[in-house]
């Protein structure tokens, strides 16, 4: 609109001194885009005027059309994520909470609804929209934000979380969002990845309750299947949820009350008894007892104990 009025400026009169220049045609297309319209610079000719009737005026209603569109588009999508909030917010309760959707996150998802949880119980916080968006896709409730901003926690429901998985690339970031997520939920339980051993009193001071050194354990999977091939590939086919071999817990069924773990038909590797783990040979669960819970070795394909037949009956 400027060139337009700068190359047929002789049609246009200047009330402050009668001439129009280039200056005068930003000033001009300025506030009649914006339909402010002083009225200080005029067309006068019969073509400046018809240019102003058949070029401005659309112009000037493409650009109303495109700020109410725009201002419109962006209230209605914060009016929508205030409404999906809000339902959301009613219903979810003891829930997981996952910071970070990276390769970590991703498995650490797929691990927890291999073992039944569902996916509307699982909620992800993640700086990246792109992650953001693919946990969308995957069904999952998805924040966008710094998980380190308390207003991103709260969002996302902290408060009531069950559990908080925290996968940040950096460990200054996990140290930070661990004691944020401690401070709103005294109860949750936190489980954290942490790049350097050295760090792992730290985050533990910061309140999780459970720590992995991803580098350490990857360094340890390595030196193995340097070392024996073999042992790698088992430790490789345990660490590989859904096929071979598999690591799960399950409690004591009532049949199996009394016994010792050797005479299980599963591979008991541990047994946990009020809250504290014990080696499968160690004296104090020599014989199993009801209420205790199992770390077995078994096969990936095998029925998970809570949908066999009679589960229930066994329990009792």
């Amino acid at each position: 609109m400027v060139l337009i009025v700068v190359i047929d400026r002789d049609g246009y009169k200047d009330s402050y001194d009668g001439t129009v220049d280039l200056i005068d045609s930003i000033y001009y297309a300025t506030v009649t885009l914006t339909t402010t319209g002083y009225g200080d610079i005029t067309p006068v000719t019969p073509a400046a005027r018809l240019v102003n009737a058949f070029i401005v005026t659309p112009l000037r209603i493409s650009f109303l059309v495109v700020l109410v569109g725009t201002t419109l588009e962006v209230l209605a999508n914060e009016g929508r994520r205030i409404m999906r909030d809000t339902r959301w917010r009613k219903r979810m309760r003891d829930h997981t909470i996952v910071v970070g959707y990276g390769t970590k996150g991703r498995s650490a998802v797929q691990t927890l609804i291999s073992n039944g949880v569902k996916r509307d119980g699982i909620v992800v916080i993640d700086p990246r929209a792109q992650a953001v968006g693919d946990a969308g896709n995957d069904q999952m409730a998805a924040f966008h934000g710094d998980a380190t901003n308390r207003t991103v926690l709260r969002r996302a429901e902290v408060m009531t979380a069950r559990e908080v998985i925290v996968t940040t690339d950096r460990d200054d970031s996990a140290v930070l969002v661990t004691l944020a997520v401690r401070q709103l939920n005294p109860n949750a339980h936190i489980v954290v990845a942490v790049r350097e051993e050295d760090n792992v009193p730290l985050l533990r001071q910061s309140g999780a309750d459970a720590v992995v050194t991803s580098s350490e354990a990857v360094g340890r999977l390595l030196g193995l299947s340097a070392v024996s091939p073999n042992l790698g590939e088992v430790m490789e086919d345990l660490l590989t949820y859904g096929d071979g071999l598999e690591v799960a817990e399950r409690p004591v069924l009532g049949r199996e009350v009394g016994k010792p773990p050797s005479a299980l038909p599963d591979r008991v590797v541990s047994v946990v008894r009020d809250g504290k783990v014990h080696r499968y040979y160690d004296s104090n669960v020599s014989v199993l007892a009801a209420g205790d819970k199992l770390i077995v070795v078994r096969p990936a394909k095998e029925t998970p104990w809570a949908e066999r037949p009679g589960a229930e009956d066994d329990d009792e």
